[in-house]
């Protein structure tokens, strides 16, 4: 079995290693990174670069595909042509297709969202409705046939881990989950838009717009 993370200049580390920490625990499965060319490809904070082991001609049919997110960098690969061609035409052999975060843009630009139930990060949703006709669904994950949209950044663990059970059984799905000590008790009740205040919201899309993320 082939799994292929799509790497582009400016993802969202975690959106692609949470979900490869998971994925590369499945028995009898190869993981790869792929990109349009070979090589270090930089994420969104400039300090961190992940390595394309294959470019995208070299990977044409996967058994799963996942697109992790980003801010300015996704926004580029929904516009990326030669991207977008390969998006489509994986997706048609692929048994899974999948995004975390706001790789969920490149889906809809890739016109595979118009018509299906999705999440994206949080404050993308009426983006993603508007833009690509699918209907936002603000959940960790959500399952629509063969399409698999995972919430926000770090919500790419719980899709991986739902993906692990659909291509072995719950039981490894849960083994891998104590693999990894996956048991989230954060110090603050503030992961989520509708757990939080109006001013909380404000200054986590000030942190977006204004940090060093690109």
């Amino acid at each position: 079995m082939q799994i292929v993370i799509l790497l582009y200049d400016g993802l969202t580390a975690l959106d692609a290693i949470g979900p490869y920490e998971v994925l590369s625990c499945v028995p009898n499965a190869t993981i790869s990174f792929v990109a349009e060319s070979n090589g270090p490809i930089r994420t969104d904070t400039n300090a961190l670069a992940l390595m394309a082991e294959a470019t995208l001609t070299e990977v044409p049919q996967p058994d799963v595909l996942l697109i992790p997110g980003g801010n300015t960098g996704t926004i580029a690969a929904a516009q990326n042509q030669q991207i977008l061609d390969w998006v489509r035409s994986a997706y048609a052999t692929s048994r899974w297709t999948t995004s975390v975060c706001t790789g969920a843009m490149v889906l809809g630009a890739a016109g595979l969202l118009k018509g299906k139930r999705a999440t994206t990060y949080w404050s993308a949703g009426p983006f993603l409705e508007s833009n690509y006709g699918a209907t936002y669904i603000a959940e960790r994950y959500v399952q629509d046939g063969k399409i698999v949209t995972a919430a926000g950044v770090s919500a790419g663990i719980d899709m991986a881990l739902f993906l692990a059970s659909q291509l072995t059984d719950t039981e490894t799905a849960q083994a891998i989950q104590l693999a990894l000590e996956y048991d989230p008790q954060p110090p603050f009740a503030s992961g989520a838009p509708h757990k939080t205040t109006q001013a909380i919201i404000e200054k986590a899309q000030s942190l977006l717009r204004e940090g060093k993320r690109r």
